[in-house]
């Protein structure tokens, strides 16, 4: 997009907060407490295989299975939020965004990128996919939200927020819902089916991630103007 002004940080949509395990909002009927509680919503209400993380790490999505990611800086993805269903699920952890695909994504990737003319090496989109074999951290089951209502930080009755540098749902999956028809995928090019289409979203993060590298590097935005833009 010719002459694109940067994205301001304040677009990114705020992320759903966890529920607070103090107050009980966590899954408890066979499931304990804390981490076990979050194990037993993603592989009971969600049907998504995780894995133990390390000793003192967080619990970790198989990836692959039910679906691919996307991890890009939150920056650029947060202009590719328009290609994706509402109950397309986001993750957002530190600076980067995670964005839930269809599994096999991973795969289509490079081609993908080289068909887009995006797949020129010194380029360095900083643009990443996980797929069969991956695993990304669990982000904290997310808690209902008051509109209106935010007790202060640190009140009696405020959720508990999430710790620094852990993983968050933007878009959290909704429990008993199948989640591939909301991801892209590549079968959806052309408009074939309901899902959105795969190809829009790559070409839309790589260009962003274009954009948000020639900022790194003292070029304005002006100088993304020669290069393809969704």
């Amino acid at each position: 997009m010719a002459g694109t002004a940067p994205l301001a940080a304040s677009t990114v949509p705020h992320p759903r907060r966890p529920f607070d395990s103090a107050s009980g909002s966590e899954c408890d009927a066979g499931s304990g407490s804390g981490s076990g509680g979050v194990r037993h919503w993603y592989e009971n209400d969600l049907g998504w295989a995780t894995v133990p993380g390390a000793p003192g790490e967080p619990l970790r999505l198989v990836t692959g299975v039910r679906f691919d990611v996307l991890e890009v800086p939150a920056r650029a993805g947060a202009r590719a939020l328009r290609h994706l269903a509402p109950g397309s699920p986001v993750a957002l952890q530190g600076d980067r965004m995670r964005l839930l695909v269809a599994a096999g994504s991973a795969e289509e990737l490079p081609g993908l990128l080289a068909w887009l003319e995006w797949g020129a090496p010194a380029l360095d989109l900083d643009l990443r996919a996980l797929g069969a074999g991956g695993a990304m951290d669990a982000p904290a089951r997310p808690g209902p939200t008051v509109t209106g209502i935010r007790p202060p930080s640190g009140s009696a009755g405020a959720p508990a927020g999430p710790v620094q540098g852990a993983a968050v749902w933007l878009r959290p999956p909704e429990s008993g819902c199948e989640v591939e028809a909301s991801l892209p995928t590549l079968s959806a090019m052309g408009g074939v089916g309901g899902a959105p289409d795969l190809v829009r979203l790559v070409d839309t993060v790589a260009t962003e991630c274009h954009r948000v590298r020639l900022r790194r590097v003292g070029r304005g935005p002006e100088d993304g103007q020669a290069f393809a833009s969704s």
